[in-house]
């Protein structure tokens, strides 16, 4: 969420970033809206506090009259205090109202993108920022997609989930439930070599840790409610674990707070049909490792390129081959100034996958949650957050399974096999 006061220090700034997000002249408005309504809260705050030290003063020679004998005039003076103690109940009204009209309009407003993000309206419009090396792969003969690899290798069983559950929740069994608890502890062993922290995260989380990072009001629609407790399944172990430090004030010396976790993920965006949401392409619930790091704002960008570093390693040591996109505003997530996507090249289905979103948030996060640090000149700041998939499980076994089929069965890579315990999955 956008501070006022930087909405009314950098009013066109934001209008830009705004239009960059292809924002229209109505949708515009809000920005003149909000330092309207934040005019007339301060106004309101102005007067009350003068009504109020007015009738402090007031309150305190009625006590002298009264010592002094002077019983009417105190009288008389009790009853402008009433007067005036009618009006500040007004003003705190009028106060609170604007104040919470500020808060809502404030929490349709997405972040402002950072300058080095394209101009675009769609995912097309994305640009490569660091290209695959070396040719696209190919298999030889027809290779098969992974959901037919999966029934012929036992991998994973849709059908199964549908019986369950239902349509995009994949049931993994044998080897390929060994495969994935592999890639878990595989990612969480290669963030814990990085000096991020393990947490283990509730997977339901309250309306105001949801709020914190972004997805309320934005993402309702794809979130699961549990509407009698008031919970939703979180669609990313991003919210629970950026909401740990929710209210605190940290000290600068705290920096970097580098936070990681494994969790199921949910989300009920899966609804289309065609080929490319197939299998594990899109499904409700997949398992994913988050990396989260908490950092001065001075040094959030490096910290953003080291994260990319991160997750660039464990594409390399798994050996699939590997794009990143600069996502353009039209694809630009809410809370978002910058983030960068990994996708995987299939050789199978010949079209890449998405398999981690790195971003920085700035202080978009942190300033819904209250997020704060002590400068060097003992002032409060907000710090910076970030997160990246480190990685997203379901789109990288499907990777997996499609580039190293062989006749023989599905070779495992070299830096999974301590984790697996096979070399082949047949």
């Amino acid at each position: 969420m956008l501070q006022v006061s930087f909405i009314r220090e950098n009013r066109d700034l934001v209008l830009d970033g705004l239009k960059k997000r292809n924002f229209g002249a109505d949708e515009l408005k809000v920005i003149d809206q909000i330092l309207e309504t934040d005019i007339k809260r301060k106004s309101a705050q102005t007067e009350l506090d003068q009504l109020l030290s007015e009738s402090n003063q007031l309150s305190k020679s009625i006590g002298q009259m009264y010592k002094n004998g002077q019983r009417d005039e105190a009288d008389e003076l009790k009853k402008k205090v009433t007067s005036l103690k009618e009006k500040t109940s007004q003003l705190q009204t009028t106060m609170n109202e604007a104040a919470h009209a500020v808060q809502e309009l404030l929490y349709t407003v997405p972040n402002i993108p950072h300058p080095s993000v394209p101009k675009g309206n769609s995912e097309e419009e994305n640009e490569v920022f660091k290209d695959l090396e070396g040719p696209l792969p190919v298999l030889d003969g027809e290779p098969l997609p992974h959901w037919d690899l999966a029934k012929k290798y036992n991998v994973f069983d849709l059908d199964l989930g549908v019986k369950i559950t239902g349509a995009g929740f994949p049931v993994f069994r044998g080897k390929g439930a060994r495969l994935q608890r592999a890639l878990i502890n595989f990612f969480l062993d290669e963030a814990h070599a990085a000096g991020y922290e393990e947490f283990v995260p509730p997977l339901l989380v309250n309306e105001d840790t949801a709020r914190g990072t972004g997805q309320l009001p934005d993402k309702e629609g794809q979130m699961y409610y549990v509407e009698k407790d008031d919970f939703y399944l979180i669609p990313t172990a991003e919210v629970p674990i950026t909401n740990v430090y929710r209210n605190e004030i940290l000290a600068e010396k705290d920096f970097p707070i580098k936070m990681c976790g494994y969790t199921p993920c949910f989300r009920r965006e899966a609804g289309s049909y065609g080929a490319h949401v197939r299998g594990l392409n899109r499904v409700h619930q997949f398992d994913k490792i988050e990396i989260v790091q908490i950092q001065h704002p001075d040094r959030s960008y490096d910290t953003l390129h080291d994260m990319l570093a991160h997750v660039e390693g464990l594409l390399n040591k798994l050996e699939l081959p590997f794009r990143i996109l600069r996502l353009c505003s039209g694809d630009l997530s809410f809370a978002s100034a910058l983030t960068f996507d990994f996708e995987v090249y299939s050789a199978a289905q010949k079209r890449w996958l998405e398999v981690s979103s790195v971003s920085n948030f700035e202080s978009f996060q942190t300033n819904r949650m209250k997020l704060r640090y002590k400068d060097e000149n003992n002032k409060t700041q907000l710090a910076h957050t970030l997160n990246g998939s480190a990685l997203a499980l379901a789109r990288i076994i499907a990777c997996l399974l499609e580039n190293n089929q062989t006749p023989e069965g599905i070779v495992i890579p070299e830096a999974l096999r301590p984790y697996t315990k096979f070399d082949i999955l047949n």
